[in-house]
């Protein structure tokens, strides 16, 4: 069974920066689009950014434009979420996830990680 392992995450405090990985195949990475999700209690889970790995188009949400950025690391078949000025609505458990298409559904991305849990506190 195809695995995604995320780590990274933590507490930090408003203003600071984490950096979010996800390992997995490598054959993961060069067919998929490779994203960031993330989901607080009661929500649903939404899509923060993906990436196409091989035309490396990316998308953001609006709540994440200008202060993160996704990427990918062929070589390591690591995928990176860099957060900055984080705030502490970005508070959630972030999930990386692969499918054939990215979008902002979850039911189109077939493997996902455990998650790893942001803090952001004030």
């Amino acid at each position: 069974q195809v695995q995604l392992v995320e780590s990274g995450g933590g507490s930090v405090q408003a203003g600071g920066s984490l950096r979010l990985s996800c390992a997995g195949p490598r054959f993961i990475y060069s067919m998929y689009c490779m994203a960031w999700f993330r989901q607080t209690p009661g929500k649903e889970r939404e899509r923060v950014a993906s990436l196409y790995t091989r035309s490396g188009i990316t998308y953001y949400a609006d709540s994440a434009k200008g202060r993160f950025t996704i990427s990918h690391d062929n070589a390591k078949t690591t995928l990176y979420l860099q957060m900055n000025s984080l705030k502490p609505e970005d508070t959630a458990m972030y999930y990386c996830a692969a499918g054939s298409l990215c979008s902002d559904s979850r039911y189109n991305y077939n493997y996902w990680g455990q998650g790893t849990q942001v803090t952001v506190s004030s």
